[in-house]
């Protein structure tokens, strides 16, 4: 078995207009699909991630600089990860398709973890 890092990418904004029993059903789909995996043992983690994208640093000019992250109008951001177990890159990619987050300009990343 491997580790994959499901990403969940997102623009905060498509968000702002939603009610919150839309809200509670997205939040509902996705402790229906962690439990799901869980069940399988194949859930090793995930976390809902705040929507403001964050810090970024970089080098510039031989110093490094730290940035706010893209700002929640404009851009996409990670909105949240799952950490999964699956036996090669297909059985991922086929977990990553039961994932209750695409919907509009949302959708999600497959990336394999290589052990360290």
């Amino acid at each position: 078995m491997h580790t994959y890092l499901l990403l969940l990418h997102e623009t905060p904004a498509d968000y702002a207009g939603m009610s919150p029993a839309e809200m509670e059903a997205i939040i509902q789909a996705h402790q229906a699909f962690a439990g799901s995996l869980a069940q399988r043992g194949l859930l090793a983690g995930g976390e809902k991630l705040s929507d403001d994208g964050g810090r970024h640093l970089r080098r510039q000019g031989g110093q490094i600089v730290a940035s706010d992250g893209p700002y929640a109008e404009a851009h996409d951001v990670i909105g949240g990860f799952y950490l999964v177990k699956a036996a090669d890159d297909a059985a991922a990619e086929a977990l990553a398709r039961e994932c209750p987050h695409y919907d509009g300009r949302r959708w999600v990343e497959v990336r394999r973890v290589d052990p360290v």
